[in-house]
């Protein structure tokens, strides 16, 4: 099976984001070549930093496609997982600034790469159109509704 096969299965919206944050991770370590001091460090802080807001992309996909099914528990499920996402993001920039193990700034401008892909995304799906040979479909307009007498309803379950 196509590379590209494989790829048209996953979720394109969720594709297109984790496009971008390797797309903006590339740019982030072509700068980090003249900036940081210490290459392994800036490389390991930035790429974990990714690999983090990678995962939290998936975890917010799961999050609303649950959502979506749970009708009026939805802004619960979906509050619940925010706070997930953040605490846990939480806890190990603490544990990453307290063992030294990398540097939390560069962790956290890996993890801001889940941000940047909001604004990349118009040119990611652009990509995404190009590498699947597709287009997006034309919108058309809605039929008009019909003007009904007052009190006349087009709903049939609605009550009167």
């Amino acid at each position: 099976m196509k590379i590209t096969e494989k790829l048209k299965k996953v979720n394109r919206t969720l594709l297109e984001m984790q496009m971008g944050m390797l797309f903006f991770g590339i740019v982030c370590q072509a700068a980090g070549i003249f900036f940081a001091s210490n290459q392994g460090y800036y490389a390991a802080s930035l790429w974990f930093g990714i690999a983090f807001a990678s995962a939290a992309s998936i975890h917010m996909y799961r999050t609303l496609d649950r959502a979506l099914m749970c009708g009026t528990d939805a802004p619960k499920l979906v509050t619940r997982g925010y706070m997930f996402r953040y605490v846990v993001f939480a806890a190990a920039l603490v544990l990453i600034a307290m063992t030294k193990a990398m540097n939390p700034i560069v962790f956290f401008l890996g993890y801001m790469s889940l941000k940047v892909t909001a604004y990349l995304q118009p040119i990611t799906h652009k990509l995404c159109n190009k590498l699947f040979h597709e287009t997006d479909p034309v919108p058309e307009s809605l039929p008009e509704e019909p003007v009904l007498p007052e009190g006349e309803s087009v709903c049939p379950h609605r009550e009167q």
